[in-house]
């Protein structure tokens, strides 16, 4: 009998959550200033990729009473899974958007392993290779890291200094693994709090620590997740197509920054998140609707950055309110930071990953409630991801450029990505077409309250 191996639970969570509006694939591209060489690629993804890690040759088994599993591809062809296509002309980069946008609306063929790499030529005189990964394999952070891995130093850089990632641990992870005991109880007990939601529907717990015994920090974080209220009807929210929109930016100078940050004791993360939330604040004005908060998904990595690469889903979610409805650009920037140094002292995602496992091994009707419950208390996924300091080489060739786009989930319709590469720092958005017909508007509104900020925060001459 061929083998077989369980999928483990979480990411079985997030293998079921993927419906025909929002597809649960982790989608990168990377670009060239010259062509690349499709042997040269095919030999790189065979040694790095499907050698390395034989899960890329594995297709999903679902049973009926076991849950999916993970088994050998008997058709597996590398053929399959990388493909070149050229871009029309004038190959620029609104004619690559165009070509992201329908991979992002496309699903991934569930008879052989859920991955794809497409060789792109023709963009800009060079090329680009477009990923797409689904979500059940491993999360963004490891996904990201898999990716550049199929990398080298480009010439004269040592390999400590690729590695070593541009932005800070931002979102306290390493606070998290210090909670040990009590935080291994959290988990445990945030799979009560998930067939506790199952159960009750739209209905919350009158007392969380009924729910979850781990103590009060478990308790509150399981109070905040069963008691927030839903999203306020705006812009941002409405019925989904199964039409996406990519966009990304101009970068970021890094430097530039850290700078701004530096100038009010805040992150580099919470820099970037301002931008965001200012960007909102611009899009929501323009049309005339409410300006309220708003309140988003963040992936909080639950894994050490410096250890092995390892496939799967380790990570947490939590719920973070953009001060949208704050005047200033400053005073978003100060009420972002606090929010998000409250979010750094609460167990919070990891209780997210137990109700993740519990959904996992629930019965689809009950995953499907959960989701939707959570798809209910925001508007957005918001992520970043921290990239190399130096230049990458790939198939002999300069890695001119990284970004990905991460999908959401439930009635969720707006995705925004932070990546680093380089010393600069890139923006995306994957929207769906019904809720942002143009997701460059975000774009700029982001630019905007970048410049804003860094005027502000000018020293003095």
């Amino acid at each position: 009998m061929p083998r077989r191996e369980r999928m483990a639970r979480v990411d079985a969570a997030w293998l079921h959550m993927e419906t025909p509006d929002n597809l649960m694939m982790i989608t990168g591209v990377m670009w060239f200033e010259v062509p690349l060489d499709r042997a040269a690629v095919a030999e790189v993804v065979r040694e790095r990729l499907v050698e390395r890690f034989p899960r890329f040759r594995d297709r999903v088994v679902e049973h009926r009473l076991g849950g999916p599993a993970w088994a050998p591809d008997p058709d597996f062809s590398l053929e399959h899974h990388l493909v070149e296509v050229r871009l029309p002309q004038p190959g620029d980069h609104a004619a690559l958007e165009a070509l992201v946008d329908r991979t992002l609306s496309t699903a991934l063929d569930r008879e052989h392993p859920l991955w794809q790499v497409m060789l792109v030529q023709d963009y800009r005189g060079g090329s680009a290779l477009l990923t797409r990964i689904h979500h059940c394999i491993a999360d963004g952070i490891a996904l990201a890291r898999v990716l550049l891995s199929l990398a080298d130093p480009a010439e004269g850089v040592e390999t400590d200094d690729v590695l070593t990632p541009d932005l800070e641990d931002d979102h306290g992870h390493s606070r998290l693994r210090a909670l040990g005991l009590q935080a291994r109880e959290a988990v445990h007990g945030a799979a009560r709090a998930a067939r506790t939601l199952a159960h009750e529907g739209k209905e919350v717990v009158r007392n969380p620590g009924e729910v979850l015994d781990a103590g009060r920090y478990g308790a509150e974080a399981v109070a905040k997740l069963l008691t927030l209220p839903d999203e306020l009807p705006t812009c941002l929210r409405g019925a989904l197509s199964v039409r996406k929109r990519a966009a990304w930016s101009d970068s970021f100078t890094l430097a530039e920054v850290k700078r701004v940050g530096k100038a009010i004791g805040a992150t580099v993360n919470d820099v970037l998140l301002t931008t965001v939330t200012g960007a909102l604040r611009r899009y929501m004005l323009e049309r005339d609707g409410p300006v309220v908060d708003v309140t988003t998904f963040v992936p909080v990595n639950l894994r050490p950055l410096d250890g092995p690469i390892a496939l799967g889903n380790r990570f947490g979610l939590v719920f973070l309110t953009l001060p949208v409805s704050v005047h200033t650009p400053l005073g978003r920037l100060h009420a972002l930071k606090a929010r998000m140094d409250a979010i750094k002292d609460s167990p919070e995602a990891l209780v997210a990953y137990g109700i993740l496992a519990a959904m996992g091994q629930a019965p689809a009707a009950v995953e499907g409630q959960i989701v939707r419950l959570f798809g209910q208390k925001a508007s957005a996924v918001m992520t970043n991801v921290p990239g190399p300091r130096q230049p990458l080489r790939l198939a002999g060739e300069q890695v001119a450029g990284v970004m990905f786009w991460v999908p959401q989930s439930g009635g969720v319709g707006l995705g925004v990505s932070i990546f680093s590469y380089a010393g600069k720092v890139l923006l995306g958005i994957n929207a769906d077409a019904a809720i942002l017909p143009d997701p460059h508007e975000i774009i700029r509104g982001a630019e905007a309250e970048f410049a804003a900020l860094a005027a502000l925060t000018e020293p003095a001459a």
